[in-house]
């Protein structure tokens, strides 16, 4: 998906609440915006999202998309199953297949027992979830995330930090704003930041496989950590600047139990960096289990010596 050229304001001569913006989001990418209040974070989302036209310039290649206002419509009429699997059937899928997703996904935000409740009777932080919910349904190629995280509940921000893993694992796009800068830490491919009208890339956080692709190989040493955690195990909450590569069911875990699959977590970096990744892999709650660190070749990308997970363990 690319922006040239865009901007947006409100209104027959207008001020530009943004000017000039030329961006790419390319598929299975990771992208925070930031900025103050009022500089035109939310607006540069619906215009990702398709829910407002360009002022100017052009967006092409949008893939299937689906969007978390900052705030819920709760007053529309319908029960939680009966909108989700509403917005199912919008996004394209089956009758059953839509209310199948409804029900797993209400089931994983903990919101199943509220499956029959009118939204407009729903708490804000269930008609969040249920926000949410509706823009999993269908495994968009876009996910755009306005301030989603906002009115969950600590359980199901994990379960959202998962989600959105698993949508870029999957080759999905995200991008989002949260007021907390410690979400998805580490996690982003790119920071953006929207002020004055125009959008500027942070420095310093362009993560290792974004810095390949622009300058080359020359970014020095790399390592590969492959870890395994519990069931339903989210991501901890700093990286250290890694680049998720893997991150869903273990192969081989064996068939979906009460608890769910083992998860599989593959992540690349630096070497000067990897001491700090293995501490917290190491030392959450529940901890990971390293199944191995590799080195990685920057020219040829492949492995060239492998140290086994308890020497690991010691390392860390």
């Amino acid at each position: 998906m690319r922006l040239r050229g865009v901007g947006r304001r409100y209104g027959l001569g207008g001020p530009w609440v943004l000017r000039g913006v030329d961006l790419e989001v390319p598929p299975g990418s990771l992208t925070r915006v930031q900025g103050h209040n009022g500089s035109g974070k939310s607006t540069l989302l619906r215009l990702l999202a398709g829910i407002d036209a360009p002022s100017a310039g052009r967006i092409t290649g949008r893939p299937p998309t689906a969007y978390v206002p900052e705030r819920f419509p709760a007053e529309l009429p319908f029960s939680a199953l009966g909108y989700l699997t509403h917005l199912g059937r919008i996004h394209g899928l089956s009758r059953a297949a839509a209310a199948r997703g409804a029900g797993e996904w209400l089931e994983r935000f903990g919101a199943d027992g509220y499956a029959a409740t009118p939204l407009a009777e729903l708490s804000k932080g269930t008609s969040q979830k249920i926000a949410v919910a509706q823009a999993l349904l269908a495994a968009p190629g876009l996910l755009v995330l306005d301030e989603a995280w906002t009115g969950l509940d600590q359980a199901a921000r994990g379960v959202l930090d998962t989600a959105v893993a698993e949508r870029v694992a999957d080759g999905g796009a995200v991008v989002f704003v949260d007021h907390d800068p410690r979400r998805l830490a580490g996690a982003p491919d790119r920071v953006l930041r929207v002020a004055e009208t125009r959008l500027e890339p942070v420095d310093g956080t362009v993560r290792p496989s974004a810095a390949r692709e622009q300058d080359g190989p020359g970014v020095g040493p790399r390592v590969r950590v492959d870890a395994e955690g519990r069931p339903r195990a989210g991501l901890p909450g700093e990286l250290a600047g890694a680049v998720v590569r893997e991150y869903g069911p273990a192969p081989g875990s064996g068939a979906d139990g009460p608890a769910g699959r083992a998860v599989r977590l593959t992540v690349e970096v630096g070497a000067a960096d990897s001491d700090g990744l293995l501490r917290t892999l190491l030392t959450a709650d529940p901890p990971w289990h390293i199944r191995a660190v590799t080195a990685i070749n920057d020219t040829h990308d492949t492995h060239d010596t492998q140290e086994p997970a308890q020497g690991a363990k010691e390392k860390a």
